[in-house]
């Protein structure tokens, strides 16, 4: 995800502002952002004789106790923005030597390619010039939400973080179901990727409602209903989603209780 910022940043011309932290990042993305002006890496070096405005924390959960606390003199004056799944505000805090403007963030895969959405909290103590600064570079990948409470980020990561997930497993489940009507797998697959691809750009495009643009293709006693009629009948659907939705949600505060 750091590589994805990157080319976001860059694209944008904030690199010169900030240190990005991503041991993972690959080797052709590191070198481009640095030539840009801006610092990155996985260690204090990368910090060193620096007063960024921004630090960027794309570090996995498990390794952010230990590479986090190399980088609190660049916290200090900086809005710290983390990206780790169900690292609290509270542990970064500790481990950057208490910052006061800290966001947390939780971006989502289609931000690789500059289409994700993000959800953010900042700490009552950040600045408005800093959530500003924040917002921007949030959303050098995509659209950005603001959150009014940090509990509410596991919820997020429920719906918007976990969700590309579902989609591909809808279009995996597609294209399997056209098989066994007998379409052949090459073509199942292209029309199942195909039809999620355009449904998602219809939506994107359209002012109308999910719920409205589901009842404009569905004719009356037609095709479309009768699917609909078999994903749909006692709610099971909608009930199948929210029970998915609500064991990641719930995941995310146990996970959030060893971090």
């Amino acid at each position: 995800m750091g590589g994805a910022i990157a080319r976001g940043l860059i694209a944008a011309e904030l690199g010169p502002r900030l240190i990005l932290i991503d041991p993972a990042m690959k080797t052709a993305d590191a070198r481009t952002f640095r030539k840009e002006g801006a610092s990155t890496g996985a260690d204090a070096r990368v910090a060193q004789g620096t007063n960024p405005e921004a630090l960027i924390l794309a570090v996995k959960p498990q390794m952010m106790p230990q590479t986090a606390p190399a980088f609190a003199d660049a916290a200090r004056h900086a809005v710290v923005i983390s990206i780790a799944a169900g690292t609290q505000i509270e542990s970064l805090s500790l481990w950057l030597g208490a910052p006061k403007a800290i966001v947390r963030a939780m971006p989502n895969l289609p931000a690789s390619i500059g289409k994700g959405i993000s959800a953010a909290y900042a700490t009552p103590t950040t600045t408005a010039a800093q959530r500003k600064l924040a917002d921007r570079l949030l959303k050098a990948v995509g659209d950005l939400v603001w959150l009014e409470g940090e509990e509410l980020l596991n919820a997020v990561t429920a719906v918007s973080g976990s969700g590309p997930a579902y989609v591909f497993l809808l279009a995996e489940a597609m294209a399997t179901a056209g098989e066994r009507v007998g379409l052949p797998p090459d073509v199942a697959a292209t029309l199942a990727r195909k039809t999620i691809e355009g449904a998602g750009a219809l939506l994107a495009s359209s002012a109308a409602a999910p719920g409205d643009l589901r009842r404009s293709v569905t004719s009356p006693g037609g095709t479309t209903e009768a699917a609909l009629k078999v994903l749909m009948s006692e709610g099971r659907f909608e009930q199948l989603l929210a029970e998915a939705i609500a064991a990641a949600n719930a995941r995310g505060f146990e996970l959030a209780k060893t971090r």
